[in-house]
């Protein structure tokens, strides 16, 4: 079984007589390889999948655009994987595994018939001469590994695993960066009628992106130290991917509905339980308060991380659930203050928006959990015993990383939560570009039902920066006048030497 280009003088595959000019693939010649175990082969190479203006219809269409054929939501999935690298087997039992719906046993087989009778693909039988195979297609320039992921607002995702990058294109781009390496590029330009410079900035973000063959990401350029990272830096310590699919597998029965109807009802429970408690809860805090002082900083902190860590993989095993990748683990440092995170950026990538939503809101469900757990551990613990003051710290732990976890104005979960509710991928600097098409007096590319959002964004965006991190500022900058003035400028001035010195100049 192998691709066939299409042509303009035979654009249906048939030969003179309408008929098909490859033998049925339901009757493979004797010595055949069995059909289940045959490769799908890759169609990408000159067609491609796409919908209709203001239809759910699907097309394949071939990369010049001369020929279309309609297929349904189910051939449009199916062929998707269409790469070369899944029998037809291994693809039918995944389309019927992942789509969970009425899926007919013999889906890829049709979809087969449907590709041989409109010519895109040929039997490689007894009656096709084995010494003359067709020419190999046109290398492509993207690496065999990196995917197209069609997103229902309109725009695809083409997705690199091994590296974990991603870009976001619109349906024109995606035609061109399918073409790149089997055209030249003056005529991609000529074709589309696009501008060279436009042209070189798509090269360019495919390269620093890694899809081009032998590209990688580009390492981060070393950068002298300043005092303003200590307010936030990351230390990376390993990938935690191989380690998470098993866990996720096991734990598939949490991302059910039943299960999260029983979550709802039981945090329901919990907060009508807390709000009649309310009174002993603010006594029983400012009676610890009282007793212990800032000697609770040390075991708030530490239950602190304890929750974010959890939190951290609640994230990384629901984006695991849907077939993410997670690739670092590490700490992140807060004004010193330690926590963990974990790389979900994969996320962007996921079609379904109920998908990238509940990988984002997986981590403050967990953190809520931890708080209804603590708070019943605290209600029915024996006053006066250990348990009583580690669970409430536990409970009032939790629900202080919430407060911070959805803010949306700093990049942690109530930031992505707003993306990914809102679909507008890099919202801050999109919000912030917008403006600047204002004062430019560019016109926007924004579509007009996210303006609204970009404009407000903004300027809440910019206030909180300025508060937040000038209150910081200042706090630091007063402890250290009051405390450690003449240490202070010691280092300073040590570290004015170090930053301003000039690195090693050849004599």
């Amino acid at each position: 079984m192998y691709l066939q280009q299409p042509t303009a003088t035979n654009p249906q595959g048939l030969s003179s007589q309408g008929s098909p000019e490859t033998p049925p693939l339901e009757h493979p010649s004797e010595g055949d390889q069995p059909l289940d175990q045959c490769i799908c082969p890759n169609v990408g190479t000159y067609w491609h999948l796409g919908k209709r203006k203001g239809s759910e219809q699907y097309v394949l269409a071939s990369a010049d655009g001369q020929h279309q054929y309609p297929v349904t939501v189910v051939e449009a999935y199916a062929l998707r994987h269409f790469n070369g690298k899944y029998t037809v087997a291994h693809l039918q039992k995944y389309c019927q595994k992942t789509l969970k719906g009425n899926i007919p046993d013999d889906l890829v087989r049709q979809l087969l018939q449907k590709l041989m009778d409109w010519g895109i693909i040929a039997w490689m039988g007894e009656d096709t001469p084995q010494d003359d195979p067709p020419p190999p297609p046109p290398k492509s320039a993207l690496k065999d590994c990196v995917q197209w992921l069609e997103h229902p607002e309109g725009y695809w995702i083409l997705r690199n695993p091994e590296d974990v990058t991603f870009m976001q294109v619109n349906p024109q781009a995606k035609t061109i960066i399918e073409q790149l390496g089997a055209v030249p590029t003056e005529e991609l330009v000529q074709r589309y009628n696009i501008p060279p410079d436009q042209l070189q900035l798509l090269l360019r973000q495919l390269t620093t992106t890694a899809m081009l063959e032998g590209t990688k990401p580009p390492t981060p350029p070393k950068r002298k130290f300043t005092p303003l990272r200590l307010l936030f830096f990351k230390v990376p310590l390993f990938n935690p991917d191989p380690y998470l699919e098993k866990p996720a597998q096991r734990l598939s029965w949490i991302w059910t509905k039943p299960f999260f109807l029983l979550w709802c009802g039981g945090m329901a429970w919990t907060t009508a339980a807390a709000f009649d408690e309310r009174s002993h809860l603010l006594a029983f805090g400012q009676a610890l308060l009282h007793h212990y002082g800032i000697s609770l900083l040390l075991p708030f902190a530490l239950l602190a991380l304890f929750v974010v860590t959890l939190h951290e993989l609640g994230h990384a095993l629901t984006l695991k659930q849907y077939g993410g990748i997670v690739p670092e683990v590490g700490l992140l440092f807060m004004v010193l203050m330690p926590a963990a995170y974990t790389n979900t950026t994969d996320a962007y990538c996921l079609v379904k928006r109920r998908q990238r939503v509940l990988v984002v809101a997986a981590g403050v469900m967990v953190q809520f959990t931890i708080a209804a757990v603590a708070f019943w551990l605290w209600k029915g613990s024996v006053n006066n015993s250990w348990l009583s003051p580690v669970s409430f710290l536990l409970f009032f732990a939790a629900l202080f990383t919430v407060a911070v976890n959805l803010n949306p104005m700093a990049k942690f979960d109530g930031y992505y939560l707003a993306v990914a509710l809102t679909g507008i991928n890099n919202l801050r600097s999109r919000s912030f570009g917008f403006y600047g098409d204002l004062l430019t007096l560019h016109p926007s590319q924004e579509k007009k039902r996210d303006q609204p959002i970009l404009a407000a964004f903004a300027p809440l965006s910019l206030a909180y920066m300025i508060f937040v991190f000038g209150s910081i500022l200042l706090l630091i900058t007063h402890w250290t006048l009051d405390n450690i003035p003449t240490l202070a400028a010691l280092l300073l001035l040590l570290w004015a030497i170090y930053y301003f010195f000039p690195e090693g100049s050849n004599s």
